[in-house]
């Protein structure tokens, strides 16, 4: 194998004939359930990419289903069918593909069933439990997992201790912790030790840090929503496969 980096132009020598099929790298990498476009960019600037046996690390470049592509020696092929998952994830699985301190890993619990490359549309911290989306898609994973989508997601808080009744209220409208701003969309205290929380950005441990700066501590953390699909009666560790319908309502529901 070489190593010389090459650009789009050195992979069009029949370009007149696979014009219509060639597309970019990491659009291919996602089509072929690699990772989202935006983690297969990733990939290939880190040099772990080769097309034809040549290392690959500009971004743009064009292929098509003619050439071979590997990821980490590995070849890969576009999957011939897409899966939407949706697993109710337990506490304590990691959402990764791969976990170097050999935690669980939410993704094991497809494995028996799906052989396809699944990756998660965006992420649960590991303490926190409830509904993600595994896919293969990464059209689709990239616009539900885009900030810009909007998408709605709700959740379950769970306290230690007693929460301030004013927390809701100044979580509704907004909280500037070590410089970032947070603010979610709907916020309703259930009880003095149970909230419920709509976010729609959801920017990482958002809901952890909001309770943390106020001293409340977080018995249980659980996502009951996504968009227009919910938990329904999926129980800890169990998946089932979103319905066409659904995947056409969630895209529908982004505004990007």
């Amino acid at each position: 194998m070489t190593t010389k980096t090459r650009g789009s132009s050195n992979l069009q020598s029949n370009e007149n004939n696979n014009q219509k099929e060639e597309m970019r790298l990491q659009q291919y990498m996602a089509r072929c359930g690699v990772a989202s476009r935006r983690a297969s960019e990733e990939i290939i600037t880190s040099g772990r990419v080769t097309v034809n046996g040549e290392l690959v690390t500009t971004l743009g470049t064009k292929v098509s289903p003619k050439d071979t592509v590997c990821v980490d020696g590995k070849k890969i092929a576009l999957e011939e069918t897409k899966r939407y998952i949706i697993l109710n994830k337990p506490a304590g699985y990691v959402c990764s593909s791969a976990d170097e301190k050999g935690r669980p890993i939410a993704l094991d619990l497809l494995k028996e069933k799906y052989s396809e490359r699944l990756y998660n549309v965006g992420r649960l911290d590991m303490f926190s439990c409830g509904l993600i989306i595994y896919t293969n898609d990464g059209d689709f994973a990239a616009r539900l997992s885009h900030p810009s989508a909007e998408l709605e997601k709700e959740y379950i808080v769970d306290t230690s201790t007693a929460m301030p009744r004013e927390l809701a209220d100044d979580f509704m409208k907004g909280v500037r912790i070590d410089g970032v701003f947070y603010k979610c969309i709907d916020a309703r205290e259930l009880n003095s030790h149970r909230m419920r929380i709509v976010l729609a950005e959801g920017k990482n441990r958002e809901i952890r840090r909001v309770f943390e700066s106020r001293e409340v501590g977080i018995r249980n953390l659980m996502r009951i929503r996504i968009g227009c699909v919910g938990v329904g009666e999926l129980q800890y560790g169990q998946f089932r496969e979103l319905t066409q319908d659904e995947v056409k309502a969630l895209l529908k529901l982004c505004k990007n």
